[in-house]
C-alpha cells in the first residue's frame, strides 16, 4: 500500500523497507478529527484507505471544504516546508487508515532520495492546480456548473464503472457537498435535482450514479 501512494511510487524494495520502519499507522472512524486548524503541524500523512476532508472555518462558524482526499493522496505536507500552525482541519468522512511520518524523519529520508522529493513536488503542484481551478470557478462559473465539475472530479478519483454508468461513493453529506462547491445547500440540491430530472444522474445515499458523463462535462464548462 505504501507503493500505491504517488509520493513513494519511485522507491525500490530496499527504500520501502527503510521507510516502513519510520511510519506510524492511525485508524480514524467517520467524523473523527485528526488535527485542527491552528494546531502545530509536524507530521505528513498518506491515506491508505478511506477518505479525509480538509476544511477551514470562518469566525462566524461557516465551513469551507477545501479538498476531499482518498487512498494514495497525502496531506499535512506544508508543515514540512513551512513549519507553523495547520492551515486546515482534517476530518475522516469514512473509516480511514493512515500512515504518518514526522518532518524530521522525512527530511532525513529525502536527503538521498531526490526522486521522492520530485514526486512530492509534483503532488503539491497538482493540489495547487486544483486550488487555482476552484478559485477561478467561484468567479466565472455558476453553481450548477460547479456542481457538475465537482461530481466529475470526485468521479475521476473515486468512481467505479457499473452497468448503468459510474458509481461515485463520495461519502459526503449534502451539507459537505455544498461546502465543497462553495454554495448553499439549497442551491446545490436544486442543481442536483435538475440534473436528476434530465436523466444525467441518480442520487444515492452519500453517493451518486452518473448516467451521462458527457452532458455533465459540457455543463461544467
Amino acid at each position: 500500500m505504501v507503493r500505491h501512494a504517488p509520493l513513494f511510487a519511485a522507491l525500490d524494495d530496499a527504500d520501502v523497507d527503510a521507510l516502513r520502519s519510520t511510519l506510524t499507522c492511525s485508524l480514524l472512524q467517520r467524523g473523527e478529527v485528526l488535527f485542527r486548524e491552528g494546531q502545530r503541524g509536524d507530521r505528513l500523512y498518506v491515506i491508505i484507505s478511506g477518505k479525509v476532508k480538509l476544511g477551514r472555518c470562518s469566525t462566524d462558524g461557516r465551513e469551507n471544504l477545501m479538498a476531499i482526499l482518498g487512498p494514495g493522496e497525502m496531506f499535512g505536507e506544508l508543515s514540512l516546508f513551512d513549519p507553523g500552525p495547520r492551515t486546515a482541519t482534517a476530518t475522516a468522512v469514512a473509516d480511514t487508515e493512515l500512515i504518518g511520518m514526522s518532518n524530521e524523519q522525512l527530511h532525513e529520508f529525502l536527503k538521498d532520495r531526490p526522486a521522492v522529493a520530485l514526486s512530492m513536488l509534483a503532488s503539491l503542484a497538482r493540489r495547487l492546480r486544483r486550488t487555482n481551478d476552484s478559485v477561478a470557478d467561484l468567479v466565472f462559473t455558476d453553481v450548477p456548473g460547479r456542481v457538475a465539475k465537482a461530481l466529475l472530479d470526485l468521479s475521476s478519483r473515486f468512481g467505479v464503472e457499473c452497468g448503468e454508468g459510474v458509481m461515485v461513493a463520495h461519502d459526503l453529506t449534502q451539507e459537505e457537498l455544498a461546502q465543497l462547491v462553495g454554495a448553499s445547500r439549497e442551491t446545490v440540491n436544486k442543481a442536483l435535482a435538475d440534473f436528476a430530472s434530465r436523466g444525467w444522474l441518480k442520487l444515492e445515499a452519500r453517493a451518486v450514479l452518473l448516467l451521462d458523463v458527457e452532458r455533465l462535462s459540457r455543463r461544467s464548462r
